[in-house]
């Protein structure tokens, strides 16, 4: 299964390079997070340091992402073709 789904993951990294690099982020992550946890936050912007902010749902969803947050950035770069220096994470109001 794993090999299925490394498959999965390069044809979409190809298929998402020439898309722009925040439209690359957005369309990777519910791949990156699976989509249950995916649906739970959303790709809001990269900023010129490589960061890419992330609108968690609220607190209750945070400690996920957070925990995850090295894995997610290393998976999201490789699959969306984009250089990060990592993930903020921001609760909605």
């Amino acid at each position: 299964m794993q090999g299925m789904r490394e498959v999965l993951r390069g044809a979409l990294a190809r298929s998402l390079r020439e898309l722009p690099e925040e439209d690359r982020l957005m369309a990777a992550w519910p791949v990156v997070c699976g989509s249950a946890l995916a649906s739970h936050a959303r790709v809001i912007s990269l900023d010129s340091e490589g960061v890419v902010h992330v609108l968690v749902d609220g607190a209750q969803w945070m400690d996920p992402f957070v925990r995850m947050r090295s894995v997610l950035a290393q998976d999201l770069a490789r699959i969306a073709g984009v250089p990060l220096t990592g993930i903020k994470f921001r609760g909605r109001m």
